[in-house]
């Protein structure tokens, strides 16, 4: 779950994260502080100011049996006060320093993320430094989270996208940490106490699965003190991460019947891992296939027939598992329809590949929209931690374009051939589909 509640950060930081995009393709320097806490950072003095971004590989997977949620409420609950101040104290604290801390948790990392003006720099990273190590857990700050992520999870009973999610989820993984909601449920969010969270706290921020980068106005040497102070008395390790999962997704229409004029439609199949020498080939082909509105399934799921609003497919590499996956929502009278077609392009794509003006399409349309992620501190920081994450060198970003206009109609129609299976994808629809029953 994101966090539930985002602080409002005066109007110089919102100016100053307008960054130039072109920060980005400078240097990328690796900053190593004397307690050997690595980052990588681009500095960029134009502005007075940092994003600063943290994650911790393991995330929400590392919740203990029967204690489903704890992570992800207790990362939601780390900014409700800290040291000698409660909930409110913080706050007006961190709006005083124009700062801004975000607390989010996903399936396989926790993530902090800062933006401060350097002039308040030093008390900024003071102050996130006693959520990080000295979080209060206070019972009533835990209970009034507890209620929002309860209201979270009483509206996603009543979602069609989240109950497909769910059960698609529930199917692929089973009981593995992937098979279940990150929220928990009523009765495990129920059970947790402060003193879950404490526990929570010190499995999920660990340094040996720390990654780190900083954007903006400071230096190499002035980030290594930051890093030091700010995160060198956190635990050294945590419990084992998860064993690696085969999505159990073997084919088959599964119905779930909702109550609603248009059914939710979720499909997929097994994947392929990010650290594949193959992926980028893979990433191609999924955008060409369903990526984009020009995307076969775009075309001839809603341009030609007019059966959506919109379709998609997208390559999911998580840390233990990997998923091909797609979704859609159609009028309970086209539902078998639409589903018909996605089986047929599906198909056609694992038999006769691409061709070589949709690869020099998609190849265009990729390389040309790549620099438009880069418009802020905040978005390159974030950037710069997932390529570490996923085993990317420093320099990446000066050459992935050369690594998409490489690729060749044969290379990319060898790895469509492994990657998509058209007998293995299963669908999960949710709604009253008209003729339609689970197979």
């Amino acid at each position: 779950m994101r966090q539930i509640f985002k602080p409002i950060l005066g109007a110089a930081l919102l100016c100053a994260s307008l960054v130039n995009p072109a920060v980005a393709m400078n240097e990328v320097q690796e900053v190593t502080s004397d307690s050997g806490i690595t980052a990588w950072l681009v500095e960029d003095h134009t502005i007075p100011f940092t994003a600063l971004e943290l994650r911790f590989r393991g995330g929400t997977s590392l919740d203990r049996e029967g204690k489903r949620g704890e992570i992800n409420l207790m990362m939601a609950t780390l900014e409700e006060g800290a040291g000698d101040l409660d909930a409110q104290g913080f706050a007006k604290a961190r709006d005083s320093l124009a700062a801004g801390f975000t607390f989010d948790s996903y399936a396989d990392s926790v993530s902090v993320s800062a933006k401060f003006l350097t002039e308040n720099r030093d008390e900024a990273m003071a102050l996130l430094r006693t959520a990080l190590l000295e979080p209060r857990f206070d019972e009533t700050a835990v209970d009034r989270v507890r209620g929002q992520v309860e209201s979270i999870i009483q509206s996603n009973m009543t979602s069609p996208n989240d109950i497909a999610s769910k059960a698609l989820n529930a199917q692929a993984f089973g009981d593995h940490p992937y098979g279940t909601s990150s929220n928990g449920t009523f009765e495990t969010v129920a059970s947790l106490t402060p003193d879950d969270m404490r526990t929570a706290h010190k499995r999920a921020l660990v340094k040996d699965r720390l990654y780190v980068a900083a954007v903006g106005d400071i230096t190499g040497s002035e980030l290594a003190i930051l890093l030091d102070k700010l995160l060198g008395d956190l635990p050294e390790g945590g419990p084992d991460l998860p064993e690696q999962i085969t999505p159990n997704l073997q084919g088959g229409i599964n119905v779930i019947p909702f109550d609603t004029p248009q059914s939710v439609v979720m499909f997929g199949h097994s994947g392929i891992p990010r650290d594949d020498p193959n992926f980028i080939p893979a990433y191609i082909a999924n955008e060409i296939l369903g990526g984009t509105r020009e995307s076969r399934l775009m075309q001839e799921v809603r341009e030609k027939r007019g059966l959506t609003y919109g379709i998609g497919a997208y390559l999911v590499p998580y840390d233990h598992s990997e998923v091909v996956l797609g979704q859609f929502s159609s009028s309970n009278s086209v539902v078998r329809e639409s589903i018909d077609v996605v089986q047929q392009e599906w198909a056609r794509l694992a038999r006769e590949g691409v061709s070589a003006a949709e690869l020099e399409a998609a190849q265009t349309y990729l390389t040309g929209a790549y620099a438009l992620r880069f418009d802020g501190n905040a978005p390159i920081a974030s950037i710069l931690v997932g390529m570490q994450m996923t085993g990317l060198e420093r320099d990446y970003i000066l050459h992935r374009n050369d690594l998409i206009n490489a690729v060749t109609v044969d290379e990319i129609n060898a790895v469509i051939q492994d990657l998509y299976k058209p007998d293995e994808l299963t669908f999960f629809v949710v709604g009253q589909p008209e003729g339609l029953k689970s197979e």
